[in-house]
């Protein structure tokens, strides 16, 4: 790997602030309760949360605590080993993203799961929308 690659360096930002935001709102936090425990503004978690600003390491390690996990998860070292754990991070960490899978989750029948995901399906293959 080269650690001097533009493009990795982006990748990295992106997955740290999807991580971020998954676990912060899995905590029931908002932006303005992580910012107050950074000690930095909303925006600036805002920032962090869509990867446009890099995340200092003193911030990481303050981040970690706050969110209850550590530096090595915050970055993606503590992964299932799948190369695609980033785009979980990032799918998860959509507006509305987490509370429907909390809800799904919920639904007690197996068969209605089903259904549900064949909607789900449906509408994202829908291009005309």
């Amino acid at each position: 790997m080269d650690i001097k690659d533009p493009g990795r360096t982006v990748q990295l930002e992106l997955a740290i602030g999807a991580r971020m935001r998954t676990r912060r709102r899995q905590l029931g936090l908002s932006q303005s309760d992580l910012a107050e425990r950074l000690g930095v503004s909303f925006q600036q978690v805002q920032k962090y949360e869509r990867g446009a600003n890099r995340v200092a390491a003193s911030t990481l390690l303050i981040a970690a605590r706050a969110l209850g996990t550590s530096v090595s998860w915050l970055v993606g070292e503590e992964t299932s080993g799948r190369d695609d754990d980033d785009d979980v991070f990032r799918a998860l960490s959509r507006p509305g993203a987490l509370e429907i899978l909390q809800a799904f989750n919920a639904i007690a029948d197996p068969r209605t799961r089903q259904a549900l995901l064949a909607l789900a399906r449906e509408m994202g293959a829908d291009r005309r929308v």
